[in-house]
């Protein structure tokens, strides 16, 4: 049965599913929906048009749905959708979208920590674990099993990529490569997310192979282009390595421009 505190003030036009707990001082607006088995704690704010999943924990002061903060918004109607079993620490805010029936998305399984951001028209895949204070600008894309270190900022339209560990205080302005780690201001590739990937499952034989494309690719005298003409003739491929080279291919045919694809001539 949904638990609702006497406190708390729900739109007519909201639908929560069985097993929801509303705690005090919440305010949901109108065509909000809430799927089973998701708890609210006190002074919890979900405004309109904003879609949660199944099971997810929404902990004291979070703000979720809220309009952008973006000059362009002219009040149209646009979309917050938020997947199942997440952990949404006290004081999150998440934006939604800017633009007619656009939508910014929260996948699955992700771990927002205290006052992180996330702004409009962003897409968080799953498994993403933000630390406190963390930024996230509109228009940006955090890949899948991402980990984002505490008050670190990511300007807007960025990428970081899947299974990347960015270090904590980082000014992300580029595009982050997948399952690397990078940190500093602003960020530079540090070396391979070791283990984050023997924590996902990868192999040993891809994860050293990305070692490899590593060096290559941040750490020698070869710009981008020969380095992964080099990578392509010289390993076993794999779906990381595709993925990998896949995303670094748009970064060379100029998204964001220049992004932490240099050699760093060390």
């Amino acid at each position: 049965m949904t638990t609702i505190h006497p406190t708390a003030v729900i739109h007519p036009s909201a639908e929560l599913d069985d097993d929801v707990e509303v705690g005090p001082y919440c305010i949901i607006g109108a065509n909000v929906r809430i799927g089973a088995g998701t708890t609210l704690g006190a002074h919890v704010i979900i405004e309109e048009y904003t879609h949660i999943g199944r099971n997810n924990i929404i902990y004291h002061g979070a703000v979720l749905g809220a309009p952008p903060q973006d000059r362009k918004f002219k009040h149209e109607r646009s979309y917050l959708i938020i997947g199942d079993n997440n952990w949404i620490r006290e004081y999150v805010t998440i934006h939604r979208a800017s633009g007619e029936e656009q939508a910014t998305i929260v996948g699955d399984n992700n771990f927002l920590m205290a006052y992180a951001h996330i702004g409009h028209n962003c897409k968080v895949g799953n498994g993403v674990v933000m630390a406190n204070a963390v930024g996230i600008s509109g228009h940006c894309e955090i890949g899948d099993g991402a980990n984002i270190g505490g008050m670190t900022g990511v300007h807007q339209f960025t990428r970081i990529g899947k299974l990347a560990m960015v270090g904590g205080m980082s000014r992300i302005v580029r595009d982050v490569p997948p399952f690397m780690i990078v940190e500093g201001s602003p960020a530079e590739v540090r070396g391979v997310n070791i283990v984050g990937l023997r924590r996902a499952g990868v192999p040993e034989a891809t994860r050293d192979a990305l070692r490899t494309a590593c060096r290559w690719m941040f750490f020698s005298e070869m710009n981008l282009s020969q380095a992964m003409n080099k990578i392509r003739a010289e390993l076993d491929m794999s779906p990381e390595l595709e993925y990998l080279l896949e995303f670094m291919e748009q970064i060379r045919h100029g998204r964001n421009g220049r992004a932490l694809d240099q050699p760093s001539r060390k």
